[in-house]
């Protein structure tokens, strides 16, 4: 519901993770409103959970560019599904699985777009899969 009141829309679930796009205006800011306000409500369930051996944690990766949409898969096999796909979206990817748990990862391109907005801080240079050189990467604090 955290995607959706941003004006989000969940794309797909992918096991435990989930893909969400933001388009349009101020895209990447309602982004990470939404990451924030997914990582807050998971950090009362945790409280509500305390001396529970099961402790929900989330990792979240933000990216930002071009994308191609559209319905994706073969007609042959009737397996079509509106999706995005590129570049931006494996680097999202990347940068979740770079994340640790409580940890809202983007960019440096994102953080300079955001920087005004969000309280970010710098976790360095990190080698991403398939990429040639390491990305430097930063943290959402709020």
């Amino acid at each position: 519901k955290e995607i959706i009141a941003q004006g989000g829309y969940v794309d797909k679930f992918m096991g435990d993770a989930v893909m969400a796009v933001f388009q349009g205006d101020y895209h990447l800011d309602r982004a990470i409103e939404s990451a924030l306000a997914v990582r807050t409500q998971l950090e009362s369930i945790r409280e509500m959970l305390s001396g529970v051996p099961y402790q929900p944690r989330v990792s979240i990766g933000i990216n930002s560019g071009e994308v191609v949409s559209g319905n994706i898969g073969s007609m042959a096999l009737r397996r079509l599904d509106y999706t995005v796909i590129g570049d931006v979206v494996n680097t999202a990817q990347r940068l979740q699985a770079t994340a640790q748990a409580g940890q809202i990862v983007i960019t440096a391109s994102a953080y300079e777009r955001v920087k005004e907005s969000f309280q970010c801080a710098s976790i360095g240079e990190h080698p991403l899969k398939n990429k040639e050189k390491p990305a430097v990467l930063y943290q959402v604090l709020a």
